[in-house]
């Protein structure tokens, strides 16, 4: 039975030495394997896995590899675990660790940074200098679980103190696996200014942390709030997640419409989510002079960038990495005192045994899928299970 030295462990609580864990193997294929249930070291705890969020960017990994980094190099064949968006049970602590208890459910963010680089000590602990350079025996304390080490496919995992968000027992485990997301667009609304209450805000694209960008613009006093998208029914939930308007640039052109809805000018903020080749130039022409703009979806190319548009109108651009500056807290907080209802954006879960069903709902969008979430206990193998 599992029993390292050093670390605290609790006879309610008990540990196998071995778990179940998903291993990518060439890109698109995950095998259900048996891996040692890992050791926390300093500062760090071990939690065990309750509930798993599926994101896009895992997709990119399982079946093209960047923006992971295993290694030194492509994450295929090497024993990698992926799957980041986690929630669960604090099982086990590391040496010295009495921040949190055994038996307190979390939340975790993805990124604990090195603390010793430029970056980290500014609070950008996402833009780590010592990014991907602890897996296996290097170690610069810098990890992004999911991306750079193992992640949560899986029955156990380390998490340093640093990215663990407490949550409380009335959470369910599947919003709780959504505070990263809506930490996401925290941070983005953070970079913009943070203090948006008054303030005209656009939200480009209806994906999961653009709805919940418009959640939390609604929740900080944004207004209007514009959401915009190609999908009606996405469309429709971010009006229940409170945007004032919504435009279809589908049917209608996204900047001039996004102009008609704020009196004839360009907003305050632009919250860019969608990724689209067209989404930069668009956006930048949304907001009004002196605006600002932050990119928080990765295109699939190379874009082409109106610069003198950015400069003629003293635009400024911001682009984030995941859910920085403790975002996930202040998200975390929103969320429990009910600002939100994240479970909008739930639509499916699955057990852990049937991840590669969770991943094609997720993938391919079955029946319109947009968060999928699997839970390594309490759901039966047999069924899938559509968000009420």
């Amino acid at each position: 039975m599992y029993a390292p030295t050093g670390v605290k462990t609790s006879t309610d609580y008990p540990i196998p030495d071995t778990m179940k864990a998903w291993v990518l193997g060439d890109p698109g294929e995950l095998l259900f394997r048996d891996k040692p249930v890992p050791v926390p070291k300093k500062a760090e705890v071990l939690v065990r896995i309750d509930a798993v969020a599926i994101c896009a960017t895992d997709l990119e990994i399982i079946y093209h590899g960047p923006p992971a980094l295993i290694l030194g190099g492509m994450p295929h064949n090497k024993n990698f675990t992926p799957g980041h968006e986690y929630m669960g049970t604090v099982v086990a602590l590391g040496p010295g660790v009495d921040e949190y208890r055994i038996g307190q459910r979390v939340t975790v963010e993805i990124h604990a940074g090195c603390g010793q680089c430029k970056r980290c000590r500014e609070g950008m602990y996402t833009a780590c200098h010592n990014y991907g350079l602890n897996y296996g025996d290097v170690d610069k304390g810098h990890r992004a679980n999911g991306f750079t080490t193992d992640g949560g496919f899986c029955e156990y995992q380390v998490n340093n103190i640093n990215t663990l968000v407490a949550i409380p027992d009335a959470m369910s485990d599947e919003e709780a696996t959504l505070v990263v997301t809506a930490g996401t667009a925290m941070y983005g609304l953070t970079e913009l200014g943070g203090l948006v209450a008054g303030e005209s805000v656009v939200v480009t694209g209806p994906g999961p942390i653009g709805l919940l960008g418009v959640a939390v613009a609604r929740a900080l006093g944004a207004h209007p709030v514009i959401l915009t998208g190609t999908r009606d029914n996405r469309l429709k939930i971010g009006r229940e997640l409170g945007a004032d308007h919504v435009v279809n640039v589908r049917r209608e052109d996204a900047v001039a419409a996004v102009r008609r809805l704020n009196g004839g000018k360009g907003v305050d903020y632009v919250l860019e989510c969608s990724g689209a080749p067209n989404a930069v130039n668009e956006a930048v022409r949304m907001v009004n002079r002196g605006g600002k703009v932050c990119l928080a979806a990765f295109p699939h190319e190379e874009t082409p960038v109106d610069i003198a548009e950015i400069v003629r109108n003293n635009i400024y651009v911001y682009g984030i990495r995941g859910e920085g500056k403790s975002a996930t807290h202040r998200a975390e907080a929103f969320m429990s005192q009910k600002r939100f209802d994240a479970t909008k954006i739930h639509t499916h879960t699955f057990p852990l045994d049937d991840l590669p069903t969770a991943i094609r709902y997720a993938k391919d969008r079955v029946e319109d899928a947009i968060k999928v979430v699997v839970k390594a206990r309490g759901v039966s193998a047999a069924h899938k299970v559509a968000a009420e």
